[in-house]
């Protein structure tokens, strides 16, 4: 699409939370349509799905942020005078169409919306149909700041598709697709994978370890996993995995007081072999595939590890690529395993739940990209562009 100069563009922003303020009651009475409809058993899901003033508030927080922020198009990455001549700059550029798959999540549909508008991207969004009563009104307010400054509703389309006419469309686009971005499970991953025609950019499952280093101060670490495991079990950046290495000291007494904390707070615990000796009570893993699952839920599994290397591995085999976390006193220790870990985000002392763009620095966030290529971890605004060579000649010829 053409290029939008960065006045408009902060002008549209500028009109959307205006448009959204004013239009607070419309959308709470959509979204409790949507809440009416839920079946709550999926309690993470239902979590997901609540908006409140505070979370309008969130999303007008957001699209203030990015408009502050610097346009990331057209941006010089490098320039130069060859010897032949030809002046060869390298700029930041649009990838064009982006199409978003994400369930629940009403913020998503204004988040998508401003971070792909203002690094001049066209986004079409296919939410989950548990949302599509907030959604639609969302995309009517992003449709009247844009008509509000006379440009097209095209920039932002809200796909309203099953899942059948979705592999259709992937399969076979009725329009140009440049990116994907499939925010879910590893069955809407997967399925995005095997049908889809363009690129696409995992935002993966959580599934978040931590490793508790024979160093550990113990204190801190019960607060981080309480956060890490409790504060919000529907978020990604959750953790579902504890891995303790067994020559910590006390490590009887200090396997049991974790089991207390954990159960104060209503969480289920699965444990190995070794744990099992000390926490007789607690179901025992009988299915290594559960070391792979992520649980969305006040549920976790505690494991044993004779060292640090025995952790990374096992982390590096079952985790989603998204977070992990060493507790550890020992700086050796620590930078060997942020250095073998493989994920996108790894952590020191820290829980995991500060995986997200706003608490990164980076702001709205399209999504949490656990892919290498073309970025990892938040996809922020200055994200949200590729790039393209412009080289300028004087009838320059290649002999």
């Amino acid at each position: 699409m053409k290029l939008l100069n960065t006045t408009i563009k902060n002008k549209v922003l500028t009109s959307m939370t205006r448009i959204l303020d004013k239009n607070r009651e419309t959308l709470l009475k959509a979204n409790k349509r949507d809440l009416d409809a839920f079946n709550k058993e999926d309690q993470a899901m239902f979590d997901r799905l609540i908006l409140n003033d505070q979370k309008i508030d969130g999303m007008i927080k957001a699209i203030n942020e990015v408009k502050a922020q610097e346009d990331p198009v057209n941006q010089i990455i490098s320039d130069k005078t060859l010897e032949n001549g030809l002046k060869v700059t390298n700029k930041t550029a649009p990838f064009g169409t982006i199409m978003i798959i994400y369930e629940s999540r009403p913020d998503v549909t204004v988040e998508a919306a401003v971070l792909a508008f203002k690094s001049n991207n066209r986004i079409l969004l296919k939410g989950g149909k548990e949302a599509i009563h907030s959604n639609k009104i969302l995309v009517n307010l992003w449709h009247k700041a844009l008509t509000e400054n006379n440009l097209s509703k095209d920039y932002i389309k809200l796909l309203q598709m099953d899942r059948t006419e979705t592999q259709a469309f992937l399969k076979s686009p009725t329009e140009q697709l440049d990116l994907i971005v499939p925010r879910g499970g590893e069955r809407l991953i997967n399925f995005v994978k095997e049908h889809a025609t363009c690129a696409v950019l995992i935002s993966g499952r959580g599934n978040n370890f931590i490793y508790v280093d024979t160093s550990a101060e113990w204190d801190k670490t019960l607060a981080v996993i309480i956060n890490a495991k409790t504060a919000k079990i529907s978020a990604c950046n959750a953790l579902d995995k504890i891995l303790i290495n067994e020559n910590i000291l006390d490590y009887n007494q200090k396997i049991k007081e974790l089991q207390t904390v954990l159960k104060e707070r209503n969480v289920t615990i699965l444990v190995d072999k070794s744990i099992k000796k000390v926490l007789t009570d607690e179901p025992l893993i009988t299915d290594t595939s559960v070391w792979k699952e992520e649980f969305l839920a006040l549920k976790c599994c505690i494991g044993t590890v004779q060292n640090l290397d025995e952790a990374t591995k096992m982390i590096n085999k079952y985790s989603g690529g998204h977070s992990a976390a060493i507790m550890t006193t020992n700086d050796e220790n620590a930078a060997d395993f942020m250095q073998q870990v493989d994920c996108a985000a790894v952590y020191k002392n820290s829980s995991t739940r500060f995986t997200d763009g706003g608490q990164l620095g980076v702001g709205a966030e399209l999504a949490i990209s656990t892919d290498k290529l073309h970025h990892r971890g938040p996809l922020g605004l200055k994200k949200l562009v590729t790039n393209k060579y412009f080289i300028v000649g004087d009838g320059n010829v290649r002999v």
